[in-house]
Order: structure tokens, then C-alpha cells, then sequence
């Protein structure tokens, strides 16, 4: 069996520790290999190494004999209560505890973290308990178990940190205590497995009673006399026992030895990938994270290839020439990491207009075009500008790209959402309007039915929810968004407009009277039509944007904020007409004027900002120096 790794590029600086429940052990070998196999008795050898995986079992709770150790990678513990039994469910992750968010927790999820924690069972679940101030990210969201599993890890959820969710809505758990169960026919289990990892380390290290050999060839550069590439090989000598829990080195089906191609660049890292399938620990840098990936997809270790995958997140924001993003998304189109895919395309689709700015635009691969064109959360400043953007770069690539493949890529484009005043000059200033007419006759078609029939109409046409072309993306026109730099010094007549939205008069009415605000907001009005269509135009309402720092900025409005800091976008004149129209507001958090780092959802007129110090941000910012777009998004309900 020949498996093929691949190489990739480099990055320097950070490491990272993963530190996952233990499996088993390993060793690299040399010229000790046939004498160390010899050493000790096989059979005692395997016993003992499956006696160890046996007593390990996952991370259970130790209530009889308590002392201080390092969490393992996914354990769980229970916090704000005093009953051991009960509180807020907490998860161990890259090094820090986090929260669980409640959407969609229910008891098999219960269940599951009870028995995780070595009580006999779940009670019930707790959603909305105040269990004391929680500190760390969120760090599963959507989780979805079966009941049956050992670990919460184990469970389906949507991404480590993915969350839109506040630490208002962690959830928490009552466990059965023993106390709840007769003692009769009861167990009790003791946890001893917290070196178990550096021991199966120790026994790789040793080569002690090793008996499975796996050669990796890479080749030198240099070609034999027949035209076949030299090979260096090297031989680690490790155990069946381990290595039959990975069925790609086929060590249960009798065979002794096994024969796989490493890449060159990926050499030096293959003794470390294998020490890793014992300790299930492993330093992770930037030099070494392209290639332990590789192996980790080669040889089906998935765990490690999507935790690998999510670092890439920390180097994304780095290169503005978009290389690195475009390289980083064809190795996870190959290497079939679709948690890495995601993460290349969301970063492109929300500094969409970075990227058509960039060198690698005009080559940008067709598969990853119509990958952005398909999203919601794809960032321009009106539906226009992409189908101006889009005809430029087919009509760059158009000798190379079919009709066809043109054809699909403009059906991506949402009609419907251009400015109706723009629709009227497409057949005049189109680049590709002669060419696809039929095309864009139908897309005009169907914009001016959304901009001039009612919404009742729209769907006795079952036009609207057809498809996603009349709903926005987010756009960040003058038209629907404002930006709030939270840095920027505010001028007199600003400082003016704040104690008048705030409506501080003295006791003859005027402004900015005896009582101003001392701890005064950033803010801005917004105006926008109440929606997209053309029947609307006319029809404005207003919004205030404030940037809330503190508990006061929250309670001068009549609220309570949970985190800080957070953003507000209230809509000021309540039109009579809005029962059918939904508004999904976004806010862009974008770092240091450069790349767009994070989106929040508002929940009624707040969205939290996530922080470096206190949750999983999408991509890193430095010193949390944000500027605020406020964008918003009417769509039909």
C-alpha cells in the first residue's frame, strides 16, 4: 500500500499545542530496530498497552479523590453551582474553557456530558439559569447528539468558536447524583489516565517490543539509470497494537510492514505525525502545519486535519495579494478539508472587494468564483458593482471560459437587488449584454416585477421564494450601511448631535443642557428606504448606530447589554407598513481599516463584538481596533 503526501509552503513564529484524550504509543526507530522487537516479551507488551487503553476510557470526574491536573483536550466540567452535580456546562479546547450555547440542547446532549463526567445520568437540562459570570469563548454552537456518545466532542456541532450566541444563553445541566440511584449493582470509576499520554510516548520513544515497520520513501531529486526517481527511505518501528486502531496501515490483516511515499518538504515531520497516533499530542507550527495536515488527510486522521485546518484562519488576514488565500483553498479543495474550504471562501467573500483589487483576480480559479457568487454574506457595495466586477473578469478570461460556464456564473447574480435607476443602462453600458441577451432580458425582467409589484403579487408568482436573487447580500453602499470608527475624534457640532439624540435639555428646553452624558457613545444616523423595491423608495425610515463601551452607555437607553463591546442599530420611526418586511441587520467588524475580521447578526437592535480576550473570532484581529459598519438588510416575510 502506497499513500502519496504532499507538500506545501511555510510559516514561521506560533505554535500550537493539541492536547486530544490519548489512543496508544509509538516510537522512532534506526539501525535498533530488530534488536529492540526482540526485547520484551510481545505478548506482555500488547497487553500492557491494551490494558492502558482499556483503564483510560475518557475524562471522567473524580469526586472522591480531587487534585490539580492539566485538562485534556475535550473534558468537561460543571461551573456557578454549588452541588457537584449540577451548573454550566464547560469544554476544554486549544488550551482554554468555554461555554456551550443552548440552541438546540436537549437531553440526549444532557446525557451525554453527565455520563462524560461519570454520573449515572441526566435530570434535565437548565436554559437561561444565571450560574455566575463565565469567562472564555463560546465554543460549540448547534450541537447535536445522539445520546449514545462518550464525549460532548464527539457530538455533530457547527465549529469550534462558530456562535452567534451571548454567555446569556450558556447551557447547563442537573446530572443524576449517585445518590439518585440505589447502590446496589452501582460503579464507580477512577481516572487515572492523565499520564497515559506521555506514557505511550515513552514506549514510541523506546521502540520497546515494537512489531510493525513502516518504511516512508521521499524521493532525493536524482533519477536512477532507468528514469525511476531515487528514494531515501527510513524506518520507524512501531506497534500493531496501536496502529490497528487506523485502518490505512492495515496492521490487523496479518501484515508486518508497510511502505508509504512521504513528499520531501514533509520528511522531517512524519516521525512527529506517528508519535502523534499515540500521545494524540503534537506541537504545531507554521512550517510544519501544511504537511501534518497532509498526512493527517492521507491517512484519514480527521481530528487532527480539521483542528490543522482551523489555524489557517490565523494566517488568512496576512497577505493582501490573496495568494496564500487562493493557494490555502486549492490544497483544501484537494485534500477534500471542507472545514478549511469554508474558512478560504468566507475570508474572500467578506473582503470581496480587497480581492477583486488584488494580483490573483484576474486568474482567480472559476470553481472559487462561483463558490463566492453563491453566498449571502458575500461583502460589496450593491449588487451593480458585482455584476460590473463579474463582466470584467469574463471578459478577461473569455477565451478560455465556454459560453456555458459564462452563462451559469451571470445566473448568479441577483437582478432583483440591483438599483432599479442602474437596470435601465445595462443593455447600453453591459459588457456581455449583446452576447447573453436572452439572459439578461429575462434577469431584467424578472428585477422590475420585484420593483414594481406588491409583495402579495410576488408570491401568488411563487417569485420570491424561488431562489435567492431578492435577498441581499450585504452591501455597503451609501445606500444601506454607515461606519462608525470608534478612534476617530468626533468635531464640535458631533459632540452637539449626541446630547441631542441623547434629548438632554435645561429647564428652558434647550440642548445640552445641566445633565449631559458622561460617558457619551459613539453614534450616527442612518436613513434608508424601507426596502429594496421601488414601491419603497420613497418611503424612509431612520436608524441610530451607537457603539456601547460600558454598562452606562447601555442603561441610558433603558438596556441591559451582556457583553461589551457592543453595537446598537435601532430603527427611530416605526413606518406603518413594516409587518411585511423582515430586517436582518449585519455588523462588520473591519481591523485596522484593512480586512473585514468578523459579522454579527443583531438580536432586536444589539450585537455583541467578539474580543480577543473573550471569544473565538473568526480571524484575528491585533488590539481589537475595529471600525463599525452598520448594514441594513430588508427582505420580504
Amino acid at each position: 500500500m502506497k499513500l502519496r503526501g504532499e507538500g506545501g509552503s511555510s510559516r514561521l513564529q506560533r505554535q500550537y499545542i493539541f492536547n486530544v484524550p490519548p489512543l496508544a504509543g509509538e516510537y522512532s526507530g534506526g539501525s535498533e530496530v530488530a534488536k529492540n522487537m526482540d526485547v520484551f516479551p510481545q505478548n506482555l507488551l500488547v497487553a500492557f498497552v491494551l490494558s492502558l487503553l482499556y483503564v483510560s476510557g475518557r475524562a471522567y470526574r473524580l469526586d472522591i479523590l480531587k487534585r490539580n491536573s492539566e485538562p485534556n483536550e475535550g473534558n468537561v466540567r460543571l461551573s456557578g453551582s454549588e452541588s457537584p452535580s449540577e451548573g454550566r456546562v464547560e469544554i476544554y479546547h486549544d488550551g482554554i474553557w468555554g461555554t456551550v450555547c443552548d440552541d438546540n440542547w436537549d437531553m440526549a446532549e444532557a446525557q451525554v456530558v453527565c455520563r462524560q463526567l461519570n454520573f449515572p445520568g441526566a435530570k434535565s437540562v437548565v436554559i437561561g439559569k444565571d450560574y455566575g459570570k463565565a469567562s472564555g469563548p463560546i465554543w460549540l454552537d448547534e450541537i447535536a447528539c445522539t445520546g449514545k456518545e462518550k464525549q460532548l466532542v464527539s457530538c455533530q456541532f457547527s465549529g469550534w468558536g462558530k456562535t452567534d450566541c451571548t454567555h446569556k444563553e450558556d447551557a447547563g445541566v442537573i446530572c443524576e447524583s449517585r445518590n439518585d440511584v440505589t447502590l446496589s449493582g452501582s460503579t464507580h470509576s477512577l481516572d487515572h489516565s492523565i499520564g497515559l499520554s506521555g506514557d505511550l510516548g515513552q514506549i514510541f520513544d523506546s521502540g520497546t517490543a515494537c512489531d510493525f515497520l513502516i518504511t516512508f520513501q521521499t524521493p532525493n531529486g536524482n533519477k536512477k539509470d532507468d528514469g525511476t526517481e531515487e528514494m531515501i527511505e527510513t524506518t520507524i518501528c512501531a506497534h500493531k497494537a496501536i496502529l490497528m486502531l487506523y485502518p490505512y496501515f492495515s496492521a490487523s490483516a496479518g501484515a508486518n510492514n508497510i511502505t508509504v511515499t512521504v513528499s520531501r518538504p514533509c520528511q522531517s515531520y512524519f516521525t512527529s505525525f506517528i508519535r502523534y497516533l499515540y500521545t494524540r499530542k503534537t506541537e504545531i507550527s507554521y512550517s510544519s502545519a501544511m504537511c501534518l495536515h497532509q498526512l493527517a488527510s492521507d491517512f484519514g486522521i480527521n481530528q487532527l486535519m480539521e483542528d490543522i485546518g482551523r489555524l489557517f484562519s490565523n494566517i488568512l488576514p496576512d497577505d493582501a495579494s490573496f495568494h496564500s488565500q487562493v493557494s490555502l483553498y486549492k490544497y483544501a479543495v484537494e485534500s477534500k478539508d471542507l472545514v478549511l474550504e469554508e474558512n478560504c471562501v468566507q475570508y474572500m467573500a467578506w473582503n470581496f472587494q480587497n480581492l477583486t483589487s488584488s494580483p490573483v483576480w484576474p486568474e482567480l480559479p472559476v470553481e472559487l468564483l462561483r463558490s463566492l457568487l453563491t453566498r449571502s454574506d458575500l461583502v460589496v457595495a450593491d449588487e451593480y458593482f458585482l455584476l460590473q466586477t463579474l463582466e470584467d473578469w469574463i471578459t478577461n478570461n473569455g477565451s478560455s471560459l465556454s459560453s456555458e460556464k459564462q452563462t451559469d456564473l451571470l445566473r448568479l447574480v441577483r437582478f432583483p437587488m440591483i438599483p432599479a435607476e442602474k437596470l435601465y443602462e445595462l443593455e447600453t453600458k453591459s459588457l456581455l449584454f449583446s452576447a447573453h441577451r436572452d439572459l439578461y432580458r429575462d434577469s431584467v425582467l424578472k428585477a422590475y416585477q420585484f420593483n414594481v409589484l406588491l409583495y402579495s403579487n410576488l408570491t401568488q408568482l411563487k417569485l420570491v421564494k424561488e431562489n435567492n436573487d431578492y435577498k441581499p447580500r450585504i452591501y455597503t453602499g451609501e445606500t444601506w450601511s454607515i461606519a462608525i470608527n470608534p478612534l476617530a475624534k468626533s468635531s464640535s457640532s458631533q459632540s452637539r448631535n449626541r446630547y441631542e439624540n441623547y434629548g438632554y435639555r435645561d429647564s428652558y428646553g434647550r440642548y445640552g443642557g445641566y445633565y449631559p452624558n458622561p460617558t457619551a457613545s459613539p453614534n450616527k444616523q442612518l436613513s434608508t428606504p424601507l426596502h429594496n423595491s421601488l414601491l419603497f423608495k420613497n418611503n424612509m425610515i431612520t436608524w441610530e448606530a451607537n457603539i456601547l463601551k460600558t454598562q452606562n452607555d447601555c442603561s441610558w437607553r433603558g438596556l441591559r447589554c451582556e457583553s461589551f463591546p457592543a453595537a446598537r442599530l435601532a430603527l427611530q420611526n416605526q413606518y406603518q407598513s413594516t409587518s411585511g418586511v423582515l430586517f436582518r441587520n449585519r455588523l462588520l467588524l473591519t481591523c485596522q481599516s484593512k480586512y473585514v475580521c468578523q459579522i454579527q447578526g443583531f438580536k432586536g437592535d444589539l450585537a455583541y463584538v467578539n474580543t480577543n480576550d473573550t471569544q473565538v473570532l473568526a480571524y484575528p484581529c491585533p488590539d481589537d481596533k475595529y471600525t463599525y459598519t452598520f448594514v441594513v438588510r430588508p427582505e420580504y416575510v
